[in-house]
């Protein structure tokens, strides 16, 4: 397959942005969920500026690599695959056929999980830990769909 400079050029981009934002999860979630141990104790932790940023922290990188995977790096991609992309839940869809990802489904339901996080914030101790620990239980499948675009990425650039 034949790839022009541009594409090229973005998706190594794209792999390299990628690379570097999971990093930044996986340490911040180690961190984070090191230490969070029920939703009361969330509460009784959100009152120390430096917890709270640590979970601010947790939920803008969660939503950042979530966003560019399913918004920018999977569609390139696909795109560089000669797929025409979709609507994010018919990438998701591609993906998953294409060994991508393991459930497009969970993937999908996952996205909700940034809003939910946003949201009840200060509002729902309860709501926030288990939005929380959904997120926590999807970071090994935003790094597998991560290491899978880098190393077909990779592929291709070879």
């Amino acid at each position: 397959m034949q790839l022009d400079d541009a594409e090229i050029m973005r998706l190594s981009r794209l792999s390299r942005i990628a690379a570097l934002e999971l990093v930044h999860l996986q340490q911040t979630d180690g961190r984070l969920f090191g230490q969070l141990l029920s939703a009361h104790v969330l509460a009784e932790k959100c009152k120390d500026i430096g917890f709270s940023e640590q979970l601010d922290a947790f939920v803008a990188r969660f939503g950042r690599l979530q966003d560019l995977l399913g918004d920018k790096f999977l569609p390139a991609w696909l795109k560089v695959m000669q797929e025409v992309p979709g609507t994010a839940l018919e990438n998701l869809d591609k993906a998953e056929k294409l060994g991508l990802v393991s459930n497009a489904d969970d993937w999908f339901a996952t996205r909700k999980l940034r809003n939910l996080m946003v949201h009840e914030y200060l509002q729902d101790p309860e709501a926030l830990f288990d939005a929380l620990i959904a997120a926590h239980r999807a970071v090994p499948m935003l790094a597998a769909t991560c290491k899978a675009l880098i190393q077909r990425t990779d592929r291709l650039m070879v």
